[in-house]
């Protein structure tokens, strides 16, 4: 016997029945994250940034699909500060870890007018690590590659990572050719990567990154996967593939800013390895339920390896170690699915310390009140929806109080247009206006008075807030003449 329902018990029948198939409906899954944080990439030493030499077609087609920013920053000059203040959002002045792992574990020298101070050479267990949100939100979280930030006791599973696969203290390997391992630098010393055995011979560290890291891609399937992969490439030892260095030495012209056959290879290797990498998420179908940042630690080594020069940052000044912009300004590509526009670009100052608070608020990752307190990042997020946001955050700062190839003691100051350095073994100051000299080169402190006095009295203010540890007179300290 057939049922019959009035008008309302039709309608009110049918709601409940939508409400069911709604109810049904699964939730939308949490986004994955892929971090690719590659190691002394300079500023324009990618085929989007303007490289003369190096192919990199991959990253390119990244980029056309991405938000490109212009004015990006490590937040230092040199490696682990950088990777410290990914983990954690807080600048390295206030972490006390302003210079790479190994150097922190030596006295200071005393050779020279300035004494460094000492500093922290392992990121602290009470700092929230960026890996430990998204593991507490139920990620699986996977860090491949270099590290840096501490000894054994610090390593990458003791920081909220369920799978460390070539993380160490080293901040390079001997070699980029399995087995990995060798002995490395003036000090001679045996090097490795683990957990990386059963490779082949001529098997390549960048490609053996990439093949553990889409293994963990592909069996991520039961929660979403926050994938640390930071490349050792294109750090020292500058070893790229012998065919590509082939390919790239019949390249070479005279009057390119790059010119290192090796470093170019390297360079193809990783664009090639990234792409690999997005390959796999599109396989996957999950390339749109994946935020993808691509980024360097620090400016591109300007010096020589073997005799030949590494790479060129031009038109920025100088590179790796040094406070000018070739020593921090870095490529940063953000494809974040529904998010940013394809193609857009952005000309604001942002920071490698902006990626902790921008993924755990907009990802609603648990978070620690005190550990937050004293992030110096700011959350892009609005930035990354409309590309012409003005942050309105102010300055942005860096301090170095160590002496590298390319620098001595030095701290800066970004704000707005204008950047100054103040070297800490004398009186020099140097102001550039950013929006007209690039390359800085032509210091105006002296021109700018005001602008000067204001920029130091706002660099010492934030010193004294951090607490930024000093380099100290060295009164045993003759120099030559």
């Amino acid at each position: 016997m057939s049922q019959k329902y009035s008008l309302p018990q039709l309608i009110a029948l049918l709601v409940v029945t939508m409400n069911g198939f709604a109810n049904d409906k699964a939730p939308s899954k949490p986004l994955n994250v892929l971090l690719i944080v590659v190691d002394d990439l300079g500023w324009s030493d990618l085929g989007c940034y303007g490289a003369d030499l190096h192919q990199t077609p991959h990253i390119d087609s990244l980029c056309k699909d991405s938000l490109k920013f212009t004015d990006a920053y490590a937040a230092a000059s040199i490696c682990t500060p950088t990777r410290a203040s990914i983990m954690t959002g807080i600048y390295p002045a206030k972490l006390h870890m302003t210079i790479w792992h190994e150097a922190a574990h030596r006295a200071p020298p005393t050779n020279r007018a300035l004494i460094p101070p000492t500093v922290d050479a392992n990121l602290a267990h009470h700092h929230m690590t960026l890996a430990e949100s998204f593991q507490q939100a139920g990620y699986r979280t996977a860090h491949l590659g270099k590290w840096h930030l501490g000894t054994a006791g610090f390593y990458p599973e003791l920081h909220g990572f369920d799978v460390n696969i070539g993380g160490t203290f080293w901040g390079c390997p001997a070699t980029f050719f399995y087995p990995y391992r060798g002995l490395f630098g003036s000090r001679q010393e045996l090097r490795y990567v683990p957990q990386l055995d059963g490779g082949q011979p001529g098997e390549y560290l960048t490609d053996r990154l990439t093949d553990e890291a889409i293994q963990i891609i592909r069996t991520s399937t039961d929660k979403p996967f926050f994938l640390n992969m930071c490349y050792y490439t294109v750090h020292t030892p500058i070893e790229g593939k012998p065919e590509l260095t082939k390919k790239y030495t019949a390249l070479l012209k005279d009057g390119q800013r790059h010119s290192n056959a090796h470093y170019a290879a390297m360079v193809q290797s990783l664009d090639e390895n990234v792409g690999r990498l997005l390959t796999e998420l599109k396989q996957q179908n999950i390339l749109d339920q994946t935020v993808v940042i691509l980024t360097s630690d620090n400016g591109g080594f300007i010096n020589k390896f073997r005799g030949n020069t590494v790479t060129s940052n031009a038109p920025l000044r100088s590179g790796k170690g040094s406070l000018y912009e070739g020593g921090i300004r870095v490529p940063l590509l953000i494809r974040w699915p529904h998010v940013t526009t394809p193609n857009s670009v952005s000309h604001e100052p942002v920071t490698t310390c902006d990626f902790y608070p921008t993924l755990q608020a907009t990802l609603n990752l648990p978070s620690n009140t005190e550990h937050n307190s004293r992030v110096d990042g700011t959350n892009l997020f609005t930035l990354l929806k409309n590309p012409t946001t003005s942050l309105n955050r102010g300055p942005l700062f860096w301090h170095y109080p160590h002496y590298y190839q390319t620098t001595d003691p030095v701290s800066s100051i970004r704000d707005g247009d204008w950047k100054l350095l103040k070297y800490h073994h004398s009186d020099r100051v140097e102001l550039f206006n950013l929006a007209i000299d690039i390359s800085e080169a032509n210091n105006l402190a002296t021109k700018h008075p005001q602008t000067t006095a204001t920029l130091l009295s706002k660099l010492a203010t934030w010193q004294t807030k951090v607490n930024a540890q000093m380099p100290t007179l060295n009164t045993q300290f003759k120099q030559e003449r």
